[in-house]
């Protein structure tokens, strides 16, 4: 493995226009036009092409168009009932792990890829990449964007609008920029689904 992609492997700065680590990237991107360019009644059509463009999709996904993906989605793993509302950026120049029964609202951004702060880093190039793990169960509002190696746990819901800095824990509500918890889930969301509107339904 050459100097830049084993640092790219390791989280640090490496030259991203290094073409043994750029190689192939266009294919995917490809792929994800013709995903994009597909109707929604070509059901059959959108899972195969997302089980070629994804390293992992489980059972019952569905992501609408458009997606935007760096690497066309081939470092996002999905797990089962996962679903993407439309006009999602997948940055997955690393891995993206999102858990079973996750629901990503419009216009939300997850991005593994940044910057060194460094000026002198930026004009030569240099770049880096974190993993980004969301748990099982998770909601991410709309407009959201979540920063390089963030972890959000199970069952927490990130508010439309936050920017995810750092790791949000499970079962929590959380937004704001940056985004902070601002209290766990509990009984009273068992009793109102919305600002004081009763929950008619039981579990």
């Amino acid at each position: 493995m050459a100097d830049n992609e084993a640092r790219k492997e390791r989280g640090l700065p490496y030259h991203y226009d290094d073409p043994a680590i750029t190689r192939g990237q266009f294919q995917f991107q490809d792929k994800l036009y013709e995903y994009n360019q597909t109707r929604p009644t070509q059901l059959e059509d959108r899972r195969r092409l997302l089980r070629e463009l994804f390293a992992e999709v489980g059972e019952d996904c569905h992501v609408e168009t458009p997606l935007h993906a760096n690497w066309g989605g081939r470092h996002v793993h999905l797990g089962k009932g996962v679903y993407l509302n439309s006009n999602v950026t997948l940055v997955d120049d690393a891995d993206i792990f999102i858990g079973d029964y996750c629901l990503i609202a419009p216009n939300v951004v997850i991005s593994t890829s940044s910057h060194p702060i460094w000026p002198i880093l930026r004009e030569h190039h240099y770049v880096y990449n974190l993993p980004v793990r969301l748990g099982r169960n998770v909601w991410v509002g709309s407009g959201v964007q979540i920063m390089p190696g963030v972890t959000i746990g199970d069952d927490s819901v990130i508010g439309a609008g936050s920017v995810v800095t750092a790791d949000i824990p499970a079962s929590v509500v959380a937004h704001g920029v940056p985004c902070l918890v601002i209290r766990p889930i509990g009984l009273q969301d068992r009793q109102y689904y919305a600002k004081g509107r009763p929950l008619d339904i039981s579990d």
